[in-house]
This record gives structure tokens, C-alpha cells and sequence, in this order.
């Protein structure tokens, strides 16, 4: 499941459209909250958090890919990775889940398709989040106290078509599922109930959900994901969504970030600091939960890096290739990708390595002493060239600075990319790379744009 995790809170219109083949077009713009909004973690804090549950979600991307390839249909266990909270990279969405609503806080995710939230089934699931809630854990929704809620039964579509860790259908003609997420494992039940949207202007609609507990990991400060992957399970694909977009403010920053779908997901109305460029979105055979797009190299300022393509292509059997990830923080790239750029970096950031590695970076710099007061100087008194990474069809992603280094603590500049293995191994376009970024997926026509852009500005 792919993660950057932002609070969604929807509070500009929403309207529903007909249109002329008589489908509703959903439009509608939220404001995300950030994963640390209200946080007292400072913004160094703030960034080591982030990288950390990257690389948690890296091992877990390819260890689930692992298993497709080996034809062991992508089940992953607790076990085969350390899980770490999604909400530590993520941002999340406040919706009111049943009849009347209970305003819930779910993560949104591009990498996952299961709209799914922690349920009251039983007395014993209350009775286990009894004892976690005085700790600061939200409420769970109750099904007991919606007039809208429905079980589904094992013959509904998303039944049929759901891709989970395990699934099965009981005496009762219930469709139960277990599934793992890069942050948490959960059992639940497939269900159908209203969703409402908005807070001045509001609309419910009916969508398939999982309804459930989680069995590992945590989601610290959210109850459950809303997937907006292009999977059959996902809210895209359920609401006929055509295309969305979103602009993600500077990571440590901690301000909100817009998320638009259909007609208002358009980066032409909107000031751009750069031109709008495009690129295919590319399908992989065996994984389709993941947004892949053809990364075809790699540049540092105006040199080209010795990055085969071949080594970010992705390969016939679905192994490889590059997806576009807002559960992610820092990027990852294939070993000899990350090879290329780490020397480099070396050789044009003038400033002596740190003689460790630190925490979850494979690089980072000691930065200059002030000449006043002796502390260190901010990574803003670093020059740098940007990261530029080419696209097929020659579009161009060029990363400024901040959108590829971080500062995890006071006098430290970290590369925010990591390493994969080559083969199974994805690399990732993380959320600080998108960040100042407005991205567009244009599902219908399986297209992804992005322009340069003054996110707190849309």
C-alpha cells in the first residue's frame, strides 16, 4: 500500500454532476491536514519520523512484490517486516461514516484500495480498545448505531474482485479478509454504509468498506485508510472518479495541503511556478494496486547520471519499475540508481560526510559551522544543484534542494533517498519529492502531470 499520509478535512464544495452518458462525475476539493498537524515533535523530529516509516514501507513494497512474482499472490506477514504507523508519512481524511454520520479520521493512500475503519463488531474488540483509548486512540466506529449499515454478501463484486492476504466466505455469507499494510495488519468483514463528505456543504454516497479490527501495527491518530489507488476496491474506482491531483506543502512545514477530484483537479487553473509536463501511467501485469510511471533517468544539474534505463524499467514479469507514492516520505531508487546519484552528490555537496551512517539515511553531510555563536548553519546556506528526474516522452521532474535533502537534526544534511534491491526491487517518488509539486493522475487516460507549485497558495 502506498502511503504519504495527510488529514483530509473537506471543507470547500462539493458538487455531483451528470454526465451526458448519465454517470455522476464526483468534483470536489479537500484540505488535507499534515500527519503531525497540532504535533509539539519539532521539524527535525518530524523528519526523522518520516524517514523511518519509509524505509518500514520500502521493505514492505518489495517484500509483497516478492511474493506476487514468486506466485505467492503478495502475502506478507507481520512477521516478514517491521511495521511502522502509516501516520507518521501520511496524510488523512475526516469523513462521516453511517446514519447519522461519526466523523472518523482515515489515512488517504494511493498505494491502497480497501476503504476500510476499526469497527465495534463485538464486545470484545470494545473491550481491547476500551484499554487502548485512554492512551489517546480515537473511537471506533459503531454499526451498531448506524440505520445505514449492511454486510456484503460473498457474491458482491468487491468480494469477488478484493486482493487481500487471505479471504473467505463464512456460513453466514460473509466475506471476512485479513490484509497487511506497510504500518498495520487487519481482519474485518466487507460492508456497505454511507459515507458523508464535507462539513459547510455536504453529500452522502454508499460505498463497499471493510469493517474491522487491526490485528498489528498501529495507525496513531487515525481509525482507518481511504484507498485511492486504481484498484476495484478503492473510492476512484467505486465514485467512477476520472482524475484527481493534490499539492503537498513542505513536509516539515505541518500546513494543509488541497486534494481536488474530478473537474476540479485541473493544473491549468491554477499559477504554476514551471511548466505543466506529462507522462504515461504505466500498468504493471501482476501488481495493479500502485501508480507506476515510466522513470527513464536520472540527472545531478545539467549532467545526466550513468543510470542504465533498463534498470528502472519495469521488467516483463512486473518487477521494478517506479511508482508515484503519498504514503511515502523520502524517495528510494534501485541499487544502481542510487549508486549513481549518491557519488554524484558526493562529488558537488563541498561539505565532510558524517562519519556514521545516520538512523534511516544511507548519507549525509556535516554542515558549516555559523561565524557567530559557533551552531550550525541551517541546510538553507547549501547550494546545490536539483535532481532532475526524466520521464518517457521527455517529461521532467526537477527537485530544488529541499525536495531531496533533509535535516534530520540540528547540523546534518541527509539525502532523503534510499536503497532497493535491484530485480523485484520498486523505486519511489515520495512525498517530499512531491512536495511544492502539484501532481495530477488522470485515471481515464491513464496519464500523470505535475508542475512546480506554491502548494499553500492553491
Amino acid at each position: 500500500m502506498a502511503l504519504v499520509v495527510l488529514v483530509l478535512f473537506l471543507s470547500l464544495a462539493i458538487v455531483l454532476v451528470t454526465d451526458a452518458g448519465g454517470d455522476v462525475s464526483f468534483n470536489f476539493r479537500a484540505d488535507l491536514d499534515h500527519p503531525y498537524a497540532g504535533s509539539s515533535l519539532s521539524r527535525h523530529d518530524v523528519v526523522r519520523h518520516g524517514a523511518r516509516a519509509s524505509k518500514t514501507r520500502a521493505a514492505w513494497l518489495t517484500a509483497k512484490l516478492d511474493g506476487v512474482l514468486s506466485n505467492r499472490c503478495g502475502d506478507v506477514s507481520p512477521a516478514d517486516v517491521r511495521l511502522s504507523p502509516l501516520s507518521d508519512q501520511s496524510h488523512s481524511l475526516t469523513v462521516g461514516i453511517g446514519t447519522p454520520p461519526q466523523p472518523r479520521k482515515l489515512i488517504v493512500d494511493t498505494g491502497s484500495d480497501l476503504i476500510w475503519t476499526q469497527c465495534k463488531l463485538s464486545s470484545s474488540s470494545s473491550s481491547r480498545h476500551a484499554a487502548t483509548a485512554k492512551h489517546g486512540e480515537p473511537p471506533l466506529y459503531d454499526p451498531g448505531e448506524s440505520s445505514s449499515f449492511a454486510f456484503l454478501p460473498c457474491s458482491d463484486r468487491l468480494c469477488q474482485e478484493g486482493q487481500f492476504s487471505f479471504k473467505n466466505c463464512t456460513s453466514k455469507n460473509r466475506c471476512v479478509y485479513e490484509d497487511v499494510y506497510g504500518s498495520a495488519a487487519a481482519v474485518g468483514v466487507l460492508a456497505s454504509e454511507t459515507f458523508t463528505f464535507g462539513v459547510h456543504r455536504v453529500v452522502s454516497l454508499r460505498l463497499g468498506f471493510g469493517c474491522g479490527a487491526l490485528s498489528a501495527g498501529s495507525l496513531i491518530g487515525a481509525t482507518g485508510i481511504v484507498g485511492l489507488s486504481p484498484e476495484s476496491l478503492s473510492l476512484i474506482t467505486q465514485l467512477k472518479i476520472r482524475r484527481f491531483s493534490y499539492c503537498l506543502t513542505p513536509f516539515a512545514d505541518k500546513k494543509t495541503s488541497p486534494l481536488l477530484f474530478g473537474a476540479m483537479a485541473d493544473l491549468s487553473k491554477h499559477k504554476t511556478m514551471g511548466p505543466i509536463q506529462t507522462t504515461a501511467i504505466v500498468r504493471n501485469p501482476v501488481e495493479t494496486v500502485y501508480y507506476y510511471v515510466p522513470l527513464v533517468g536520472i540527472s545531478l544539474g545539467y549532467k545526466r547520471l550513468a543510470v542504465p534505463a533498463a534498470s528502472l524499467a519495469m521488467r516483463p514479469d512486473g518487477g521494478g519499475g517506479t511508482i508515484v507514492d503519498s504514503g511515502s516520505t523520502v524517495a528510494y531508487l534501485v541499487e544502481t540508481a542510487f549508486e549513481a546519484v549518491k557519488e554524484a552528490v558526493m562529488d558537488v555537496v563541498r561539505l565532510p560526510l558524517a562519519n556514521r551512517t545516520v538512523e534511516d539515511y544511507e548519507l549525509c553531510f556535516l554542515l558549516p559551522r555559523r561565524a557567530t555563536a559557533g551552531a550550525a548553519a541551517a541546510m538553507e546556506a547549501v547550494q546545490v544543484p536539483p535532481l532532475v528526474l526524466h520521464f518517457d516522452g521527455g517529461a521532467a521532474m526537477v527537485l530544488p534542494r529541499d525536495n531531496y535533502f533533509q535535516e534530520p537534526r540540528a547540523g546534518l544534511m541527509c539525502l532523503a533517498v534510499g536503497k532497493t534491491t535491484d530485480g523485484s526491487g520498486v523505486s519511489i517518488i515520495g512525498n517530499v519529492q512531491q512536495q511544492n509539486m502539484h501532481v495530477l493522475f488522470d485515471v481515464q487516460h491513464q496519464k500523470f502531470s505535475f508542475a512546480p507549485t506554491q502548494c499553500d497558495q492553491i
